[in-house]
């Protein structure tokens, strides 16, 4: 069976799957740092991918033409918007992945990379811009599934960006661009690679802050990354038995 590849920029953020997968590393990957296990009957790659979506491309692509997977997964941290109603230590699934800075400055204001005409994808005639439409059927069972175990958890679009938000009304603009409930570095970049190679991805994100006038004292990253880590272990239990 084809295995599950899982993805994260920090060694915090898969920390317990690595453990909970009696993961190894696997010889070959200076960068990233790539480890396998299994956990319920699945085959699971780990990869360390680094911060931003340059890192983020690069090793899903590495990952992608080593191994073959049935399901790419990713995982980590993120910032909720205002009204996502979401909390620190609750769950954010994504339903689509905007690029979320990638456009044009004019004087009009911000416009998206349909301005410029080219798309970041384009197959079959589809085109994709800045918005990457994710497997609806596989969000929706990710949010079932962690809202079933008590995870308060929200489905909705999310913003890579290159530049965090770290005031209230940078994330005013942001939301603007784009309806979102959560906020991330890497994710579109892992999902725009995942729609290259035609596989099936799924992210999903703990919620250490809210996207405010920035508060350190009001994160909680290790319970963010934890949720997160805590739920795709159960996921991944139960992945042979929903995929029959």
């Amino acid at each position: 069976m084809s295995p599950v590849i899982v993805t994260a920029s920090t060694e915090m953020e898969v920390s317990l799957l690595i453990s909970g997968c009696s993961a190894l590393p696997v010889a070959g990957f200076d960068h990233p740092g790539v480890y396998r296990g299994e956990r319920g009957g699945s085959e699971v790659i780990i990869g360390i991918t680094g911060i931003g979506k340059v890192n983020a491309a690069y090793a899903t692509t590495l990952l992608l033409e080593r191994y073959t997977p049935r399901l790419l997964v990713n995982t980590g941290c993120g910032g909720a918007f205002p009204g996502s109603g979401l909390g620190v230590g609750d769950l954010a699934v994504a339903s689509s992945e905007s690029l979320a800075d990638e456009g044009v400055q004019t004087p009009q204001g911000w416009r998206g990379l349909d301005l410029i005409g080219i798309p970041v994808f384009e197959k079959r005639g589809e085109k994709v811009f800045n918005e990457i439409p994710l497997a609806r059927d596989l969000a929706e069972q990710a949010r079932f599934d962690a809202e079933t175990r008590g995870y308060r958890t929200a489905l909705g679009g999310f913003l890579t960006v290159s530049t965090c938000s770290g005031t209230a009304v940078r994330g005013t603009e942001m939301l603007q661009r784009f309806p979102g409930i959560c906020e991330n570095m890497e994710g579109g970049a892992v999902a725009q690679v995942a729609l290259i190679y035609g596989v099936p991805f799924l992210e999903l994100r703990g919620i250490s802050n809210l996207v405010e006038d920035r508060d350190f004292r009001r994160w909680n990253l290790q319970l963010a990354v934890t949720n997160a880590q805590q739920f795709l272990l159960t996921y991944l239990d139960n992945l042979n038995a929903r995929q029959q």
